[in-house]
């Protein structure tokens, strides 16, 4: 068994020494390195100025990237009242970004069709998060609260040559602001509805010429939209967060060398989420409640607790007027205690309570090449990470074998990655107007999942709060190891057809990995595969593997601006061809034929394939110059996103293709949003900004079945802002209101009933009500997304 720890400090230290041994040379060098340009202060206002991104892992102005961006910046964020990343879905085409079910904490992504929605490990993200620059392996703690943040970058479409797997459909960066040169500190305090109230304290000081230290503080919480009405004093989605941040500078800001360490910690002690039922239990007839965000869960053990921590070392080294050398070398952990209770009633019928233990250590080395016509890098990385779950299924339900007190199943997935990977990009300058671009990356991506599942009675483990006991034999007890290795390329040509407008055209591929199902049965396997009772480690093997999906991305694309940097515009078509898709699954187990389902087991396939094609627009306009007096002016940003995602093959449980009623999960056709705002100088230091933000998402289809109860109608969220800043924007207060009209709408769900594998739907009764498929009561659960907030925010900076 690998001991995680000591590869960490072994990370360190190799970033520490690569540290050490670029100093010296960069020192020598004569010339300075060339100022980064400006960050806007408004991703609207854009006109005035240019915005900086990383988006190809080097600082280049937005307008000149082939590559479908979207970015936010921290000032753009705060004026509109952003709370952490979520907040910037509705505005990003093509882009779904949510809390998932259990917790505040863990992460739903999906961009352009791509993402994961079973938190689980063995099963990979298709959209890559990146904390400054370093990869959040699992989307555990990855919902990142907004503060001390320089800005945000959405990378749509598959980044596979410079960020590597799992960044199938995207990335999202997450850019935390350097130390300035002087002393400085704010504070922002926040009060609003549900008894919201939030302070983030941030300070940093220089120590010297080339010594910078600083940090942040934050308390965020927020009471619950709705009640437990079966636990006294426990709410439903409140929050209760205490986080941290620490820096630590050593050179930069006109140095050859800049040395950044940083570290992070997040506790999370809110209470459960859970769910709203959709339909009457069927076994006790509870009544569906009247309030969406109220619920009746009796599963309160373990108490719910989420912490996340890590520490990274980023190196920047001028080594010539040409050669820059970086080190990216991090160490995260994190663990989240959580009672998932899928029935949502006081009684024990499908009750899950659960851990998550992720941990990784992670090393990137990056040497940039700059000169009048050659840009690009070459680079290496590595990743070393263990991601651990335990759950428990604790069942009600009747059959001769579970005529016992307290039936439950527990499983344990333990899942081990090692990946490394080289890779490379350049962009070459044909002529002054005409660019090339070439990239690659190699990938070796090593699994080593171990699966463990156990009938037990007397309820749940004892690491949970109960007193289980196991009967019989292990139903898994399964190790299996794979390797995958795949080779990624990306190409692109881009054009400047005047100075301020580019057209382009791209290539690329992506790859997310592989693995074993972690929730599989292997008696599942033998019943299933050939059902001759045959338990051999071949067959459950290869019930448990699923291979890497790939996807074939060619994008076509303008950016420019116009009217004399007035109007800034960006326009994409794409397609991508899907093979492998990875489905998962699950199906019931009756092991005693009696017609009960005692368990399940979750079956995951390279089941299908699938083609995405589609258009995003992005407009940002200022007008309206002096209309209350010099320097005031209109800002208009507005977002368009279509995709047509179709599977082309679904080969469901039965073996048959089932694409005609499948649709992609987590994918609405049409995504758009309109902002509108005022910049308003007031009096000699003053200024009142003032927006409003209508956005839509047609219907969505939570799973790849179509469910009357969890799939989401079209709907409209309309938020708004007014921000006045004055004192040399050296204070502000701000009011803002989200989701004005209190629209009520879903955003992830759960459903255990019998359905018709001829159309996917739950089959109903001569009662008219659904057949529960797990449990007795019935499961048809759904999470809401927030209600109306309005709360006011005041800053001060020194």
């Amino acid at each position: 068994m690998r001991v995680i720890n000591s590869r960490m400090a072994a990370v360190l230290l190799g970033g520490v020494a690569a540290a050490a041994f670029m100093m010296e040379p960069a020192a020598a060098q004569d010339a300075s390195p060339t100022p980064s340009p400006p960050i806007e202060t408004d991703r609207a206002a854009s006109a005035d100025g240019v915005i900086v991104v990383t988006a190809r892992r080097r600082e280049e102005q937005l307008n000149d990237v082939p590559v479908a961006v979207t970015a936010f910046t921290g000032e753009t964020l705060e004026a509109r009242g952003a709370l952490d990343i979520t907040d910037i879905s509705n505005v990003t085409p093509n882009t779904t970004l949510e809390t998932s079910r259990g917790t505040n904490s863990t992460l739903s992504a999906f961009i352009r069709g791509v993402g994961q929605q079973d938190p689980v490990p063995g099963f990979e993200a298709g959209v890559g998060i990146y904390l400054d620059d370093v990869y959040l392996n699992r989307p555990q703690a990855a919902v990142l609260d907004i503060y001390d943040v320089e800005r945000i970058e959405v990378l749509r479409g598959p980044q596979g040559t410079l960020y590597g797997r799992n960044t199938i459909g995207g990335a999202v960066k997450y850019v935390t602001k350097l130390l300035p040169q002087e002393f400085s500190a704010k504070l922002r305090a926040t009060y609003g509805t549900y008894d919201q109230a939030e302070g983030v304290l941030t300070a940093s000081a220089p120590i010297g010429d080339l010594v910078r230290i600083g940090g942040s503080v934050a308390r965020l919480s927020r009471g619950g939209f709705g009640d437990n009405l079966n636990i006294p004093g426990v709410e439903n989605y409140n929050k209760d967060v205490w986080a941290a941040r620490g820096t630590f500078e050593l050179g930069g800001h006109g140095e050859p060398v800049l040395i950044r360490i940083s570290g992070d910690y997040t506790r999370d002690k809110s209470d459960p989420r859970n769910g709203h039922r959709l339909i009457p239990g069927l076994l006790s007839g509870a009544p569906v409640l009247e309030d969406e965000f109220d619920t009746r869960a009796g599963l309160n053990a373990p108490e719910q607790d989420v912490e996340a921590y890590g520490v990274a070392m980023n190196v920047t080294a001028e080594l010539t007027d040409n050669l820059t050398f970086r080190s990216i070398s991090a160490w995260r952990k994190d663990e989240s205690y959580t009672p998932i209770d899928f029935d949502a009633l006081p009684a024990v019928d499908v009750d899950v309570p659960a851990v998550y233990r992720n941990e990784q250590i992670s090393q990137e080395f990056q040497l940039l090449y700059e000169s009048d016509r050659l840009h690009g890098l070459v680079g290496f990385y590595y990743l070393d990470a263990r991601a651990y779950s335990k759950f428990d299924v604790l069942l009600a339900t009747t059959g001769e074998l579970l005529d016992l007190p307290g039936f439950g199943q527990q499983t344990i997935g333990d899942v081990r990655t090692d990946t490394w990977s080289v890779f490379g990009d350049f962009t070459f300058d044909v002529t002054d107007r005409l660019h090339l671009s070439l990239g690659g990356r190699y990938t070796v991506d090593d699994r080593d999942s171990f699966i463990f599942k156990q009938n037990q009675i007397l309820g749940a483990d004892p690491e949970f709060g109960g007193t289980a006991l196991p009967i019989g034999a292990p139903i898994t007890d399964f190790e299996g190891e794979a390797r995958f290795k795949k080779f990624t390329p990306r190409a692109s040509i881009s054009y400047d057809v005047t100075d301020d407008v580019m057209v382009y055209a791209s290539y690329s591929q992506g790859f997310k990995g592989g693995g074993f199902d972690p929730r599989g049965s292997a008696n599942a396997a033998a019943i299933d595969v050939n059902g001759d009772g045959d338990f051999s480690y071949q067959e459950i093997y290869d019930f448990f593997l699923f291979e890497p999906e790939e996807v074939d991305s060619y994008e076509v694309g303008i950016k420019g601006a116009a009217l004399g940097g007035d109007l800034n515009f960006a326009l994409t078509g794409f397609y991508a061809d899907y093979t492998n898709v990875q489905i998962p699954g699950s199906i019931g187990i009756d092991a005693d034929g009696d017609g009960v389902f005692e368990g399940f087991s979750g079956v995951t396939t390279n089941a299908a394939s699938a083609t995405f094609k589609g258009l995003e627009l992005e407009t940002s306009a200022s007008f309206a110059r002096g209309f209350a007096g010099a320097g005031s002016r209109m800002i208009f940003a507005g977002t368009l996103g279509y995709i047509d995602a179709q599977y082309d093959e679904f080969i469901g449980n039965l073996g048959t293709d089932v694409a005609d009623i499948t649709d992609i999960q987590n994918t609405p056709t049409w995504t758009a949003s309109g902002t509108l705002g005022a910049l308003v100088p007031m009096g000699a230091d003053g200024e009142l900004n003032l927006s409003t933000t209508l956005s839509y998402r047609s219907e969505t289809q939570q799973f790849e079945y179509p469910s009357p109860y969890l799939d989401q109608e079209g709907y409209a969220l309309w938020d708004a802002s007014l921000v006045y800043s004055f004192g040399g924007d050296r204070y502000s207060i701000g009011l803002h209101g989200k989701n004005i009209l209190d629209k009520r709408y879903k955003t992830s769900g759960y459903q255990f009933l019998v359905t018709d594998p001829a159309t996917g739907l739950p089959v109903v009764g001569g009662n008219g009500l659904p057949t529960p498929s797990l449990g007795r009561e019935g499961i048809a659960t759904v999470f809401y997304g927030n209600p109306r907030q309005v709360f006011v925010t005041a800053t001060l900076k020194y």
